[in-house]
């Protein structure tokens, strides 16, 4: 079967559309997309469990009429569980688990005419900014192979931004969908909390900060395929008011003069790399260019209380999974086979107070508070996606001092130590500072608040490297985002640059 060497300068709705009016058949994409797959994955470790077989089955019987029937997908190897399909969440505990039935998501990615070639790589349980599991290693970014392709949803990044598919599914729990399309030169939005669907397993994860979406190159594939999965779910913890209209239809809509607000202030005892303080001057001038009003205005919280909230809850949430795997596996296989880091969480998490995790879900109301009010002033607030650039591969694992830390805390000495709420409470703040200087994220606050949020690629490093910004927007009001996200992308287009990898 002949090659389609034109495959990657189509995204998904220009895919559909060739397929659709006879141009070149479902199977010929099918094809050319696992011979890019087969061709780049060794040097990316993007994909860790392939569906080829399942995928050709699945374009015979598609229907002609479906949003993006025949196009190429991949879902992230957790949360989006497809039947019969090993998910793994990144661990080396659960590589045997395979579930009975596929997610509520991964039903409508299907009947939106989706072909499912693999799962794609994601850190342990989710809980880093870099693809890195001990489990599969490492996922390298296709501009810089030495270097990381950010996380959770590193691996469905890669892929993409690799050609090898032109959107793949990613959750964001605290930047998962944004970071990787940041160090990836992809488009990343975040959808409110309740816009699509999060069940039937997962219900309620991180107590809602968990959403679902996936991350594409153009910014019209990510406004249709909201439109193909999002909608009430029975049972969800979380509903949200309706769209005006199809979400397809905003991006080529004007956006109109916006009120913008950015900053890009230090935290975590950590400056703002200077890359990053060029991809938000560079964004603040193209928007100037546009006709929109910017201004420099900060919202009234200290990122390090707001990490120190996020955590609290994210540790919660990570020592009732432990707990349950424990139930399930026992305790030594447990320890034995989960990372250093998740470990940690665990102890740390069952080591707090109801008291604690109350009086952090509090907050999180407060911050909801601050930040609407300041979307009460501004239509949007931009700020860096990270505070710094992509990293090198390896540089974000646990070593030295930290990692001494962590073993001391897993064991029967550190346990001791917790029994302390002094030494509790001494002990979190110092993880939780070096947990977020690593990489200084932006985004975990539109997780806690609930608001949409998107990162878009409008600065290369000189190294050439992506750098993304991100947009905050009012609650339920992904459609602005939509818009503005469409005028910045016909003003200065991405799409068609393509990382050193490809040909």
């Amino acid at each position: 079967m002949a090659s389609f060497p034109e495959y990657d300068q189509f995204d998904g709705i220009g895919l559909a559309e060739l397929i659709r009016k006879g141009d070149i058949s479902g199977r010929e994409v099918c094809e050319e997309a696992i011979r890019r797959a087969e061709s780049l994955n060794p040097k990316l470790n993007a994909i860790v469990t392939k569906t080829y077989d399942l995928a050709r089955e699945t374009e015979k019987f598609l229907r002609g009429d479906a949003l993006f029937s025949g196009v190429p997908f991949l879902l992230k190897d957790a949360h989006h569980a497809l039947k019969d399909v090993p998910m793994s969440c990144g661990s080396s505990l659960l590589k045997a688990n395979t579930p009975r039935y596929d997610a509520e998501i991964v039903v409508r990615f299907k009947n939106a005419g989706l072909v499912i070639l693999g799962k794609t790589n994601t850190p342990e349980f989710k809980l880093a900014y870099v693809t890195e599991p001990k489990a599969f290693g490492p996922t390298r970014n296709p501009w810089n192979l030495d270097y990381s392709c950010g996380g959770s949803s590193g691996g469905s990044a890669a892929a993409v931004a690799a050609g090898i598919v032109p959107f793949a599914s990613a959750t964001d729990e605290g930047g998962s969908i944004r970071v990787p399309a940041s160090y990836c030169g992809l488009f990343g939005l975040k959808p409110s909390r309740g816009r699509n669907p999060v069940g039937p397993d997962f219900d309620e994860e991180w107590d809602g900060m968990s959403q679902s979406h996936v991350i594409t190159r153009s910014v019209r594939d990510s406004a249709a395929m909201l439109d193909a999965v999002s909608g009430f779910e029975n049972g969800a913890p979380y509903g949200i008011f309706t769209k005006e209209r199809p979400f397809i239809e905003e991006v080529d809509t004007t956006p109109g003069k916006l009120r913008i607000a950015f900053f890009m202030r230090s935290a975590y005892g950590k400056n703002v790399h200077p890359e990053c303080v060029r991809a938000v001057e560079k964004a603040c001038a193209l928007l100037g260019e546009l006709g929109h009003e910017v201004v420099e205005a900060e919202p009234d919280f200290r990122e390090e209380d707001a990490a120190l909230c996020y955590n609290i809850i994210v540790m919660g949430n990570a020592a009732a999974l432990v707990d349950k795997l424990i139930q399930l596996h026992g305790r030594s296989l447990v320890k034995r086979d989960l990372e250093v880091a998740t470990f940690t969480m665990y102890r740390m998490g069952r080591s707090l107070h109801a008291l604690d995790f109350v009086k952090a879900k509090r907050r999180w109301r407060e911050f909801g508070t601050i930040m609407d009010r300041m979307l009460n002033r501004y239509d949007v607030v931009l700020t860096p996606t990270l505070g710094e650039p992509p990293v090198p591969v390896g540089s974000q694992q646990p070593c030295g001092a930290d990692l001494f830390s962590m073993r001391i805390i897993n064991s029967f000495v550190g346990r001791m130590m917790l029994t302390s709420r002094k030494l509790t409470c001494a002990t979190l703040e110092k993880f939780v500072a070096g947990m977020m200087r690593g990489q200084m994220p932006f985004t975990f606050i539109a997780n806690m608040t609930g608001q949409p949020a998107m990162s878009v690629p409008l600065h290369w490093t000189r190294e050439g490297l992506p750098c993304g910004v991100q947009f905050i927007g009012r609650y339920g009001d992904e459609a602005k985002l939509l818009r503005l996200a469409g005028q910045l992308e016909k003003a200065q287009p991405w799409v068609g640059r393509k990382p050193p990898i490809l040909p």
